[in-house]
């Protein structure tokens, strides 16, 4: 009922064999914005504010179920996590895509307690990642 009042709404069909070039072009969309918006992270002052965990996740949710709008919210997450999960942090994919890369230039593989201290790093950052979030999130209700 809100954006029907600013804006028109349209509703598209589509077939099974359209749907999936669809929801390709909207997916690549996604991760677009959702790229844009990680560089903000990194440029904006206080972005870090922004921040959130699992109640922020909760929050973005309608009060009201609504199947398109949780579809929605859900391929968004999944992409949101597929680009976090590329990035080169060393318990991650990208992590293990990165020491493969430096195999392939150096001819030699990394040493496996060097591998194993990364992947304890990698943890620890991801680690005090989530509970960064998390603690935005806790003291964000404590502001309110």
């Amino acid at each position: 009922k809100g954006l029907a009042t600013w804006f028109t709404l349209k509703q598209k069909e589509y077939s099974v064999f359209s749907a999936i070039p669809a929801g390709i072009a909207k997916a690549y969309d996604q991760a677009g914005s959702y790229l844009k918006s990680i560089k903000l992270l990194f440029s904006q002052e206080k972005a870090y504010e922004s921040v959130g965990g699992f109640i922020s996740i909760g929050n973005i949710f309608p009060d009201t179920w609504d199947w398109g709008a949780f579809w929605s919210l859900t391929a968004f997450l999944s992409i949101m996590l597929a680009i976090l999960n590329i990035l080169p942090i060393p318990a991650l994919d990208g992590g293990h895509v990165m020491f493969l890369l430096y195999e392939i230039i150096f001819r030699r593989k990394p040493s496996d307690k060097f591998l194993e201290y990364a992947q304890i790093a990698g943890m620890a950052i991801l680690f005090a990642l989530l509970i960064f979030a998390n603690g935005q999130d806790i003291l964000k209700l404590f502001r309110d």
